[in-house]
């Protein structure tokens, strides 16, 4: 069981707190691309906490900064985007995407200070489709992670976000827990009708898995075990990557190139980035509002009790009667509460990985917060190049690190699929 004290520090992420710094120590996805425009008016946009608006200049640049404006802390979400900067509407100040205040008309010119006027603006690149903030405090930003996923090019890159209505943690766990496969998802499904080659087979002909565990230079994994047949053993190989991302067992390893991230807006509301090299299925959205939560909704949630059909669930259509996995998932890490209470949470064998990645996270945590220690991956972004989610078969008496290691050998990898769309 965690303390009270550990719950706090994990779930925590504003400003001024351990793991916030610690999370803006890193690259953070922070929109799509596609939600800011050139010319558009700009984005209300939560991040960590801190609220923030997006804007796209004339030249294609994009601006993260916070929403007050440095003069009277009026928001500039009511601002105009003009040419080469955002325009507040109070008094007419001028910012760029850097946050340097071009122009301060209401201002005599002999009395014009503009040159020691800055808004706080974060540092900002774009990426196969996405909008990635730095918020930390050095001066030259990190590399960015070698996320496989994220480097995926056209036409294999998709990509899909969607809010969550709690915690990150609780959310991510979510992804870490495989035994939850066989039940949550597949619980209606009997293996006597179902063919081996079906890829939930395994998973629920053995709702009981084994597991192992190792940590990793960029984080945590698993590999979970089962008998297949009598010459055979069924793995799903996961990951945790520091500081929000998952790599789960839902394709096949050597060709599914899949990442999510788990980006806290606050403490209380989470954005799921899933980046993929085959075709997601999308939820139903609700139309995006301009309020602070109100970029990609799924319109079945709680208010609706998240679709679910009694019926289908009372004639084992569906274990859940909820219809869809990423629902299945929101429904039950959002019932948890906000933030989950996790003084009343027993935990068991089947929760390895999430009691190892909390240990490993709170290490981390610690030894940034009070030794100044650069947590994983920060400057070694290539570590996360080694990790890969999947499941596949072996025969007995492989041993799983070496089964890993050689399925990673000769899978498909996100630069071969660059010099293929290159080629075309």
């Amino acid at each position: 069981m965690m303390t009270p004290q550990d719950s706090e520090t994990l779930t925590r992420v504003g400003p001024g707190t351990k793991m916030g710094a610690m999370m803006r120590e890193y690259w953070i996805p922070a929109a799509s691309s596609a939600e800011v425009a050139i010319g558009r008016p700009p984005l209300r946009l939560m991040l960590l906490g801190e609220k923030l608006v997006a804007f796209r200049d004339a030249k294609g640049r994009v601006g993260v900064m916070d929403q007050r404006c440095p003069h009277r802390c009026a928001s500039l979400f009511l601002g105009r985007n003009e040419g080469d900067g955002l325009r507040c509407v109070y008094h007419g100040w001028k910012f760029d995407v850097e946050g340097s205040c071009l122009e301060m008309p209401n201002v005599p010119a002999h009395q014009d200070f503009k040159d020691r006027v800055k808004a706080r603006a974060y540092r900002v690149f774009e990426r196969n489709g996405l909008i990635w903030v730095y918020m930390g405090a050095r001066a030259e930003p990190p590399a960015p992670p070698a996320i496989e996923a994220t480097l995926l090019p056209d036409p294999w890159r998709h990509l899909c976000l969607v809010q969550r209505e709690c915690n990150w943690l609780q959310a991510l766990e979510g992804e870490i827990d495989t035994s939850h496969f066989g039940f949550l998802h597949a619980g209606h499904l009997d293996p006597a009708t179902m063919s081996p080659s079906d890829p939930n087979y395994y998973t629920v002909l053995n709702r009981t898995p084994e597991y192992h565990f190792a940590e990793t230079d960029c984080g945590t994994m698993y590999a979970a075990y089962r008998d297949a047949d009598a010459a055979n053993v069924y793995w799903r190989f996961a990951h945790f990557m520091f500081p929000f991302w998952t790599l789960i067992p839902a394709g096949e390893f050597a060709t599914d190139i899949i990442a999510r991230a788990w980006v806290p807006i606050d403490d209380t509301h989470t954005m799921f980035f899933m980046l993929s090299s085959r075709p997601i299925l999308v939820p139903k959205l609700l139309p995006n509002s301009s309020d602070w939560y109100g970029r990609w909704r799924s319109a079945d949630n709680e208010r609706n009790d998240y679709g679910i059909d009694r019926e289908a669930q009372l004639r084992n259509e569906n274990f859940t009667g909820i219809a869809s996995i990423h629902l299945q998932d929101q429904a039950v890490t959002e019932s948890m509460g906000p933030i989950i209470d996790h003084q009343l949470e027993t935990l068991a064998p089947s929760d390895l990985m999430i009691v190892q990645t909390r240990r490993r996270i709170l290490r981390a945590v610690e030894a940034h917060a009070s030794q100044g220690t650069v947590p994983p991956g920060v400057d070694q972004p290539d570590v996360y190049l080694d990790a890969r989610g999947g499941q596949f078969l072996t025969p007995r008496g492989v041993e799983w690190r070496d089964a890993y290691r050689q399925k990673l050998a000769v899978a498909t990898r996100a630069n071969a699929l660059a010099g293929s769309a290159a080629a075309q």
